[in-house]
C-alpha cells in the first residue's frame, strides 16, 4: 500500500475481507444518464478547497542526551567488584548505598490483623497457586 492510497478514502484500506476497499463514498446514479449529469454539474463548479489540511503526524518529542555513560563505554570504577551494593559476593552490602529502609511496622501490623482472612482465602478450593504463594510469603513475614 502506498501513502497515496491512505490519502484517498475511495482507494484506502478500510478493513479486512469485503471491506478492503471503500465503496460507500462512490456516487451511484439511480437512473440512466444521471451519472453524466452529475459529472457535468461537478465539472461546472469549482470544488471546495480543504484549506491546507494535512495528514496527522505524531508530535515530535525532543530526545535528551544520555545522562550517564554509554552501554559499551569502559567502566568508570575498574577496582569495584560488580557485586558491590548487593548482599552477596565481594564488595560492600546494601548498607553502602545509603538508602533509607522504609518503616514497615504499620504494614506488618496490618498483615497480622489480616491473617484470619488470608488463611480463609488460602484454604478456598479455587484459590490459585500464585495467590497461595503470595499469602504464604505474607504469612512468613516476621
Amino acid at each position: 500500500m502506498a501513502l497515496e492510497d491512505a490519502k484517498n478514502p475511495m482507494k484506502g484500506v478500510s478493513g479486512p475481507g469485503t471491506f478492503a476497499k471503500r465503496t460507500d463514498l462512490q456516487y451511484k446514479p439511480d437512473t440512466y444518464g444521471a451519472g453524466v449529469q452529475y459529472d457535468a454539474a461537478k465539472s461546472g463548479a469549482p470544488l471546495a478547497k480543504t484549506g491546507g489540511v494535512k495528514l496527522s503526524q505524531a508530535p515530535q518529542v525532543p530526545t535528551a542526551a544520555p545522562a550517564g555513560p554509554g552501554l559499551y563505554d569502559p567502566t568508570q570504577r575498574p577496582n569495584e567488584p560488580i557485586t558491590h551494593g548487593i548482599n552477596i559476593g565481594a564488595g560492600g552490602d546494601a548498607s553502602v548505598l545509603a538508602m533509607r529502609q522504609p518503616d514497615d511496622s504499620g504494614f506488618r501490623m496490618s498483615i497480622q490483623s489480616a491473617k484470619p482472612v488470608l488463611a480463609y482465602i488460602a484454604d478456598l478450593p479455587n484459590t490459585s497457586p500464585e495467590t497461595r504463594a503470595a499469602i504464604k510469603q505474607l504469612w512468613d513475614m516476621q
